[in-house]
């Protein structure tokens, strides 16, 4: 058994206990990954429950159909989630999907893989792209940017102070060798830098930032809510884990407004029972990873969930 298939998927048990999976319902995984949290979706369903699994890294998919080979209640979808209503049209479930589960970000073995290039402590390819199939590369991205856009990518998505520094520095370098693996990207951050911070390398917002760009991130993130109420049943679960505050500002912000409803002035005459409930209801409080779970996966520091339930 390899290191890829002892991956566990962080709040993995409080994922699945939120997601109220029903015997005979039918579910979305729309991040793959591994299949951690598809498998414990599995043993919770009976042998009329379906569970759709998407993922728009081809490598999980394949990975996927291997390890759940015959598995005839998994539908594996080469897809981001940002097509979930799609593949949930596809299989006349809009409308009918208990829970939809969304675990974001990079997960543990791209990272752990080199050449999928989102690591800046392993050298490998600056490539950055979960879906290897189509898209530009980080490297080709940095290429051909203008220095103003590549200063503006790591503000807004990875809120580096030295943004406008890192950049320049990469135009200047490019100007003389192309930046083509993760150690000189990581290596000209390090020296762009004026100020380090104890216990975080400079590069971690800058990789960050390239790699939410490249990948779309927060645009699919915001798509995919949307899509995912689309497709939910009444009384279904969205349960949604975040790891940094830009996803997690974008989820805290649909769930409050799906959650508010029809709001009106006092000077209004309209009784309470006629306003329109909002279409989701939170479940909780947002959930973070415990003491136990710190100290076996540091990487779960910055995880939180959150868990929301469409009206009836």
């Amino acid at each position: 058994m390899t290191g890829l298939d002892l991956h566990r998927p962080v709040l993995f048990e409080e994922a699945i206990d939120a997601m109220n999976i029903q015997p005979d319902s039918c579910c979305m995984d729309g991040t793959f990954g591994r299949g951690g949290h598809s498998g414990a979706i599995l043993e919770r369903l009976g042998e009329q429950g379906c569970l759709i699994a998407l993922d728009k890294d081809e490598s999980a998919i394949e990975y996927g159909k291997e390890r759940f080979s015959g598995e005839a209640r998994l539908h594996l979808r080469h897809s981001s989630f940002a097509g979930l209503k799609e593949i949930a049209e596809e299989f006349s479930v809009v409308g009918k999907v208990q829970a939809v589960l969304l675990d974001l970000g990079v997960s543990s073995p791209q990272l752990d893989e080199p050449d999928r290039g989102f690591s800046f402590q392993q050298d490998g390819p600056l490539d950055m792209r979960m879906d290897r199939s189509s898209g530009m590369s980080a490297a080709q991205w940095l290429a051909t940017a203008e220095e103003k856009e590549i200063a503006r990518v790591l503000w807004e998505f990875g809120e580096e102070r030295f943004s406008r520094r890192i950049a320049r520095a990469i135009v200047e370098q490019r100007g003389a060798e192309p930046l083509n693996t993760t150690l000189q990207l990581a290596n000209l951050i390090q020296r762009a830098s004026p100020v380090k911070e104890r216990h975080k390398h400079p590069a971690t917002r800058s990789f960050q930032a390239i790699r939410i760009h490249i990948n779309r991130e927060l645009d699919e993130l915001r798509d995919g809510l949307r899509q995912a109420v689309e497709v939910l049943a009444g009384g279904g679960r969205l349960v949604v884990i975040s790891f940094h505050s830009l996803e997690d500002r974008i989820v805290k912000r649909f769930l409050r407004e799906q959650s508010r409803g029809d709001v009106m002035p006092r000077s209004v005459p309209v009784l309470q029972r006629d306003l329109k409930p909002g279409v989701l209801k939170t479940v909780g409080k947002a959930v973070r990873a415990g003491k136990q779970e710190l100290e076996e996966n540091p990487r779960a520091r910055s995880a939180i969930m959150r868990v929301a339930e469409k009206r009836a």
